[in-house]
């Protein structure tokens, strides 16, 4: 029964790293401000592997509209402006030498819409990945009960357990995404 208890405790946590995921995702889809998180989400192909933007140069916010990126790579410029424009934040780096540049233009309500609908299925991939988590546990139960090692009753009660949980968690991802969703709207 005590490993059992431990295991709610483990889906609680493998629960709760995908609202991180979700979180840090969100906070990369921008609301009309610079913010050097934007670009967390970002990976790089450099020297052969995939690394965050970070990784290959300097990000910083000069001023509220703009973002520089310092590449300490010379040739890794090209690798980083293709990874910016292919990523969903609709920006267009200004090179300038190892300097990006990126203006963040004032948002208009069709972009509103898109980063809105982006929001929604980042929080999507957030419930899908609870849900696994659950269904691991769901058939651990199952497995612990025909294995004798738990009654019917246990598993009935932890299963509630587990579906409580799991109601709890989407729920916390649906307010944080519609925090997200309303900061995205606001003019």
């Amino acid at each position: 029964m005590a490993d059992v208890q431990l295991d709610i405790k483990d889906l609680k946590r493998r629960m709760e790293g995908a609202i991180s995921v979700l979180k840090t995702e969100l906070s990369g889809l921008r609301t009309g401000r610079a913010s050097s998180s934007m670009l967390e989400s970002i990976t790089v192909d450099a020297y052969g592997q995939q690394m965050p933007i970070n990784q290959v140069g300097t990000i910083s916010v000069p001023e509220p509209r703009m973002v520089a990126i310092q590449i300490w790579d010379k040739s890794m410029v090209s690798a980083v402006e293709k990874a910016i424009r292919n990523s969903s934040l609709g920006l267009n780096p200004v090179v300038d030498g190892t300097n990006l540049r990126l203006p963040i233009p004032e948002l208009n309500e069709e972009r509103r819409q898109e980063l809105a609908k982006v929001a929604h299925k980042y929080g999507e991939q957030a419930r899908v990945s609870v849900r696994h988590v659950r269904r691991d546990g769901m058939e651990l139960l199952k497995k612990l009960e025909k294995d004798g090692d738990i009654s019917q009753d246990e598993q009935r009660g932890l299963s509630d357990d587990v579906q409580k949980l799991t109601d709890d968690m989407i729920s916390e991802i649906d307010t944080v995404v519609e925090r997200k969703e309303k900061e995205i709207s606001q003019v």
